[in-house]
């Protein structure tokens, strides 16, 4: 998409799910012109109910090509792409990028329009019903152009990203894969294993699960189907990550039976590695950025009660607003039983004892 074509952009996206559904309606809230495609009528006529684009036709000659199809079909889906419309950009969404680009460099001889995309987002429900404009606001979008990479095609995806409103970083493919790899394709594979020992739990077990559990099982919603074919896209790279968890995992499994041996006569020494496992947890917290993409900062977390019914949490917002207070982040656990709720409050440290005082004027039960 050159600088002539500036003002009117047309993009083909093809595959109507979740990503590509929310990329179309991003695209057309901003005023692009916006064709789909799936090899699904059902679930692209669902996209254009939406209003994520209309129907592809033949004459269309799009700007850019968005391939937003499982990674096994990246390749094939661009090569076609590239072949098919040869003055257009050609980019896909997919979480990761080497193998198919490897692929890809085996069906074509010029992959220069060829830029990767990655827009770091997403949700656990799948398909157009899910789809949303606002889902890459203010999210990471990477781009894994090629080496020599013509400027006016990454800056095609440049505009697709920021369109959709999010914040544009470079990275290699490899680069990217070994990122995604720890910080989302693992964590998928954890979470899912550890949902999985709920499914025949003895129900009475499950019945005590707090929000911690709730919270790190989150991941475990996510389809099965494209997370199988993501996961064994990268390979080797999860399994870099998968040994060093199963090595760290093998010594806390070996310190906690030597300490069943012993029992509670046993030595500190001997629940050691435990004990590291947890303080490296606080060190890797600790590293994760803040909202604002910098380093991470300390809050103070104010637990409140909170009924559960309508207008609770917009009276407890309220009041942190009319005591001039900047909630950072906002948590909420339900109580078993109980029609209430406790919502975790985060402040900065200063802001924090005038939040109490406020709120306990205002007759919330405030803990701790």
């Amino acid at each position: 998409m050159s600088a002539d074509r500036e003002r009117d952009r047309s993009v083909l996206v093809i595959g109507t799910g979740l990503i590509g559904a929310s990329i179309g309606l991003a695209l057309r809230s901003a005023g692009a012109t916006v064709w789909l495609q799936d090899n699904d009528p059902v679930t692209c006529q669902h996209a254009i109910d939406r209003g994520a684009g209309v129907q592809l036709t033949p004459d269309a000659a799009p700007d850019l090509v968005v391939v937003a199809v499982p990674p096994r079909a990246i390749a094939d889906v661009a090569a076609d792409s590239l072949q098919r419309y040869p003055l257009a950009t050609v980019t896909d969404v997919a979480s990761v990028k080497a193998a198919p680009l490897a692929r890809l460099h085996g069906l074509v001889a010029d992959t220069s329009r060829f830029v990767g995309g990655h827009p770091m987002a997403g949700r656990e429900v799948s398909g157009p019903a899910g789809a949303r404009a606002d889902l890459f606001e203010d999210r990471l979008w990477v781009i894994t152009a090629l080496e020599g990479a013509p400027a006016d095609r990454v800056a095609d995806v440049s505009w697709l990203a920021r369109t959709c409103g999010s914040l544009v970083v470079e990275l290699e493919a490899s680069e990217h894969d070994r990122a995604v790899a720890l910080t989302s394709h693992t964590p998928q594979i954890l979470a899912s294993l550890l949902a999985a020992q709920l499914a025949d739990a003895d129900p009475s077990d499950v019945a005590v699960s707090g929000q911690g559990l709730r919270d790190i099982t989150r991941l475990a919603d996510s389809g099965p189907e494209l997370w199988s074919q993501i996961i064994g896209s990268n390979a080797p790279e999860i399994i870099a990550v998968l040994d060093r968890v199963a090595a760290e995992l093998g010594d806390v499994r070996d310190a906690l039976a030597e300490q069943a041996l012993v029992g509670e006569s046993g030595s500190e020494a001997a629940i050691e590695p435990v004990r590291k496992v947890l303080e490296r947890g606080n060190e890797g917290r600790r590293a994760l950025p803040d909202k604002h993409g910098g380093t991470a900062h300390e809050y103070d977390v104010i637990p409140v009660v909170v009924d559960d019914k309508p207008g609770e949490l917009a009276r407890l917002f309220a009041a942190a607003g009319e005591a001039g207070v900047n909630l950072e982040d906002v948590r909420i656990e339900h109580t078993v039983g109980r029609l209430r709720a406790i919502i975790e409050l985060d402040v900065s440290p200063a802001t924090a004892p005038r939040l109490r005082e406020v709120l306990a004027a205002g007759g919330w039960q405030v803990r701790g």
